[in-house]
């Protein structure tokens, strides 16, 4: 069975850090795309990230550029989402999502697995 699951969530701070995880099972990651979406209450879904099968393509929102940083380990079947500076309005349920190509465009929900979501809360 197809299968992603989130970690690494938490209470964290305004400017600290966080790293998310997204663990791959039942499937060989290396054929996949990868992004993270995330979601607040009472707003609308937001595309965050997006990394290519092998890693040479990668995309991020305007609210998290050059803030957070998207990654792979395909031997490890994981990806990650590395948040450094995080604000208040990065608190979120984060999505890992999983797709046979590679979709760049980060205003379209175009990937379509699913993990469970993971909780990111940053407050003081």
């Amino acid at each position: 069975q197809l299968q992603l699951v989130e970690s690494g969530g938490g209470l964290v701070q305004p400017g600290g850090s966080l790293r998310l995880s997204c663990a791959a099972s039942g499937f060989t990651l290396d054929y996949y795309a990868i992004a993270w979406f995330r979601q607040a209450p009472g707003k609308e879904r937001e595309g965050v990230s997006c990394i290519s099968s092998d890693g040479g393509s990668t995309n991020y929102s305007d609210s998290v550029k050059g803030r957070f940083t998207i990654s792979r380990d395909n031997a490890k079947k994981t990806a990650y989402l590395q948040m450094n500076s995080l604000k208040p309005e990065d608190t979120a349920i984060y999505y890992c999502t999983a797709a046979l190509h590679y979709y760049s465009d980060l205003s379209r929900n175009l990937y379509d697995f699913w993990g469970q979501g993971t909780q990111v809360t940053v407050s003081s």
